[in-house]
């Protein structure tokens, strides 16, 4: 049984204009995550799904294969699911898991999907993905007037009780979910990251910019 990783990429962004052909650290925002999946020998094929003629070619470039992604399934309010989803129909081949890499997380611990995959594979796992704690003392805006959510006006932080958020930096799924149009199941383990790429996910010029310091200081390192 196979297990592939696929790279959603469209070519359109409103916020940050063609975000995924950006240079971030001198290559292609995209590239960062072809790369990291062709450092894992368990990975069998890596899949762009694109709408995008330049990133097709990028892409191609780095020697992992292109799904041209339809118009009907590339707007901004389209699930990702749709685009896995076309990819498995486009390839036509039996496979068995689905390793998501989102090129708007372009920074992950180098560790990561290789100690991922093997808890997804020793617990018998029917989806994966990753999660962070949350620190900050979270409410919410109701007539004006600030409603404390996940704590008491003047408790510690270090005393919070523990909530977490998916941070994006990996899914792994069960091929046949993904046919139901599910990434994330029920039962799915969320596997906690303590890093401080988890913090990163690129949809603005400001998330650019900060991604780029991130890199820059993890490169001195």
């Amino acid at each position: 049984m196979k297990t592939i990783a696929i790279i959603p990429a469209r070519g359109g962004s409103k916020r940050l204009p063609y975000k995924n052909r950006l240079a971030l650290g001198g290559i292609p925002l995209i590239v960062h995550s072809i790369l990291y999946a062709q450092q894992h020998d368990f990975i069998d094929d890596i899949y762009v799904s694109t709408d995008d003629e330049v990133i097709k070619n990028i892409a191609l470039q780095y020697g992992v294969k292109v799904i041209d992604r339809p118009v009907a399934i590339s707007g901004d309010l389209e699930p990702t699911v749709s685009a896995l989803k076309n990819v498995l129909e486009q390839i036509g081949e039996v496979v068995e898991n689905v390793i998501l890499l989102q090129p708007t997380n372009p920074l992950r611990p180098k560790e990561l999907l290789k100690d991922a995959f093997e808890v997804y594979q020793k617990n018998n796992c029917d989806s994966l993905f990753t999660v962070t704690r949350n620190h900050q003392k979270l409410g919410k805006l109701s007539n004006g007037v600030f409603i404390p959510f996940n704590y008491t006006i003047g408790q510690r932080s270090q005393d919070l009780e523990p909530l977490f958020y998916e941070n994006g930096l990996l899914y792994i799924t069960k091929a046949n979910l993904i046919q139901e149009d599910i990434i994330i199941s029920d039962k799915a383990f969320p596997f906690e990251v303590d890093h401080i790429f988890a913090t990163i996910d690129i949809d603005t010029v400001e998330d650019f910019q900060y991604s780029e310091l991130i890199l820059n200081n993890y490169s001195n390192e």
